[in-house]
């Protein structure tokens, strides 16, 4: 069950209308980084989860995170509404909001349409997690781009505290990630990794530019330096509809009857 509270969650009051800012905030609100995309991914990810306490944080989240598609809406909202002369005619000149109408539509900043394939889940609590930390940095990043161009105070005041949440998100995941003591190890699920876990190839060779680095260094990795090859040729497979196999079986050319 759900209850609407009519007041946001952040004051959003644009100083000045910019219908060409508005389409750019359209990235968040139906975007592949937006907050509906994270919205539905958290809820989506919250019937996989057995942790009651993980559960909840994700039930929570979600449901910040569509208060935050609110605060997107409003702005493009007043982005477009509250247009006037040149602004508004750059609104309805917007190939977006001539055709769309004004406010916020399902799509991205290019028109794309907002499409399930966001939603990024995978039935296992750590991989969910940790692709969780990697939407918010995209929508982190997202939004620092949006501040740089914003064209008022207001917007720039309301996008701000927008990012300073998906930080607070992160933060949030990887705590969780912890609790579960799979913060720092990258190994989950039931199947044994192989031998050449802790294996690193040096694939990329130009001799002193070979970096060095705790990713490719003892104790957690033994340093391949010229890797070769473990396994043969690949199989050999035989496709019979193969041009080079000759004619298709079947009646000839000489065969055919001629056309009358």
């Amino acid at each position: 069950m759900f209850y609407h509270d009519k007041k946001l969650m952040f004051d959003v009051k644009v100083d000045g209308a910019d219908a060409q800012f508005a389409q750019m905030l359209l990235e968040q609100f139906g975007g592949a980084t937006g907050e509906l995309s994270a919205a539905l991914t958290y809820w989506t990810q919250s019937f996989h989860v057995e942790n009651k306490a993980i559960r909840d944080m994700l039930h929570d989240i979600a449901i910040e995170e569509f208060s935050h598609l609110e605060m997107v809406g409003r702005m493009i909202e007043q982005h477009t509404e509250k247009a006037t002369g040149a602004a508004k005619d750059a609104a309805y000149k917007s190939t977006l909001f001539a055709v769309r109408g004004v406010g916020p539509h399902l799509v991205d900043s290019q028109g794309q349409a907002w499409t399930s394939a966001y939603v990024n889940e995978g039935g296992n609590v750590v991989r969910d997690l940790r692709a969780d930390i990697a939407a918010e940095a995209g929508a982190r990043q997202t939004y620092e781009a949006l501040i740089k161009l914003s064209p008022d105070a207001g917007s720039k005041k309301a996008l701000t505290f927008l990012l300073t949440r998906e930080i607070s998100h992160t933060q949030m995941f990887m705590k969780a990630l912890e609790s579960l003591g799979k913060l720092t190890d990258p190994m989950f699920g039931n199947v044994k990794p192989d031998e050449t876990v802790d294996l690193y190839f040096n694939l990329s060779k130009d001799g002193p530019l070979d970096a060095r680095g705790p990713w490719n260094s003892e104790p957690a990795f033994r340093y391949v330096e010229k890797p070769e090859p473990q396994g043969g040729l690949p199989m050999e497979v035989h496709n019979p509809d193969d041009e080079r196999r000759g004619p298709a079986r079947g009646v000839s050319h000489a065969e055919r009857p001629a056309a009358k």
